[in-house]
């Protein structure tokens, strides 16, 4: 089979003008680099991954979500400075800040030539609960229940799915369990929990309230 960087250039890039892709690669024993492909084009992507012939993806086995928080990224540049009166490049470490995301990663194989996994990724532009990708039931059916399960637990919505709603979550459950920055309420409704627990939860994110001064000889006259 080919590697990612035979699929993105001149394959994948020459089948859909204009898409972006990237490879990611993987540092892992497994050494699975995957490709990451821009929201707008990631369907026209993807169908060429599924019908050229020497590919022939015909089955995604699964789709996952990832949640990217906020971080910084060391990385070893090169610049020019003078060393003893004679300029000289020298290695320097800066930081770079990348924003966090949300993100789709889909597992791919041919059951046609018997290949694969072909790794892609979908990021979105933020960690909005608004934030958006395309779809990609419409070329592996398998993908409906996994990008279901993604929109409930990570809140991404899928433009194109035919039947975004909740799958493991009821519908009238409030954000999003796989988040990172998720934080499991003190008590459920539906489930009570003794009231010692409770106050305990709390108090781990709760400010405590203010003593007054002299309540302590406060008396209530009746």
């Amino acid at each position: 089979m080919e590697s990612v960087a035979e699929i993105k250039a001149p394959r994948a890039e020459a089948a859909v003008p204009g898409a972006r892709i990237d490879i990611v690669p993987n540092p892992g024993p497994a050494q699975q680099s995957s490709l990451v492909i821009d929201n707008d084009h990631a369907p026209a992507v993807a169908r060429f991954l599924r019908v050229d012939p020497a590919l022939r993806l015909d089955f995604c086995s699964n789709v996952t979500g990832v949640d990217w928080l906020d971080r910084t990224v060391k990385k070893t540049v090169k610049v020019k400075k003078l060393v003893d009166g004679e300029e000289k490049e020298v290695d320097e470490t800066a930081e770079e800040k990348i924003p966090g995301y949300l993100e789709a990663v889909y597992h791919l194989y041919s059951m046609t030539h018997k290949h694969g996994p072909v790794i892609i990724r979908m990021r979105t532009a933020n960690r909005t609960d608004g934030a958006r990708l395309s779809s990609l039931t419409p070329i592996w059916r398998s993908a409906e229940f996994q990008e279901r399960e993604i929109f409930d637990l990570y809140g991404v919505r899928f433009d194109g799915h035919p039947d975004l709603r909740r799958i493991l979550m009821w519908d009238e459950f409030v954000d999003h369990p796989m988040r990172k920055d998720y934080r499991e309420p003190d008590d459920y409704e539906y489930e009570p929990t003794p009231h010692d627990d409770v106050l305990e939860k709390a108090k781990q994110h709760y400010a405590p309230r203010p003593q007054l001064d002299g309540a302590e000889n406060i008396t209530v006259q009746s």
